[in-house]
C-alpha cells in the first residue's frame, strides 16, 4: 500500500487495467489501447474548505470502484506502479 496523502478534495485512483482479449478473441497491442477510465480509489483527502471555514467531505471513500474522464488527473508513479491524483469533482461515478 502506498503512503500517499492527498490534500483539500483530491482523490488517489489506481487507474484498472482493461482487458487484453476482446469478446472476438483479438487480443489488442499496448500501442492502440485507449486510457483506462475506470479505478480504484486509493486514499481521499479531508474535503475541500468552503468560505465558511467548514469542510465539505469527499463523497468517495477508499477501496471504491470509480469511473472518470479518459484525460483527468495527474499522473505519478510511485514504485512501478501508476497513480491518477485527480479533484473529486473530475470523478463522474462510483460503481
Amino acid at each position: 500500500m502506498v503512503k500517499l496523502k492527498p490534500l483539500g478534495d483530491r482523490v488517489v485512483v489506481r487507474p484498472l487495467d482493461p482487458e487484453e482479449v476482446k469478446k472476438g478473441g483479438i487480443i489488442i497491442p499496448d500501442t492502440a489501447k485507449e486510457r483506462p477510465q475506470e479505478g480504484e480509489v486509493i486514499a481521499v483527502g479531508p474535503g475541500r474548505l468552503l468560505d465558511s471555514g467548514e469542510r465539505q467531505v469527499v463523497e468517495v471513500k477508499a477501496k471504491d470502484k470509480v469511473l472518470y474522464g479518459k484525460y483527468t488527473g495527474t499522473e505519478v508513479t510511485i514504485d512501478g506502479t501508476e497513480y491518477l491524483i485527480m479533484r473529486e469533482g473530475d470523478i463522474l461515478a462510483i460503481l
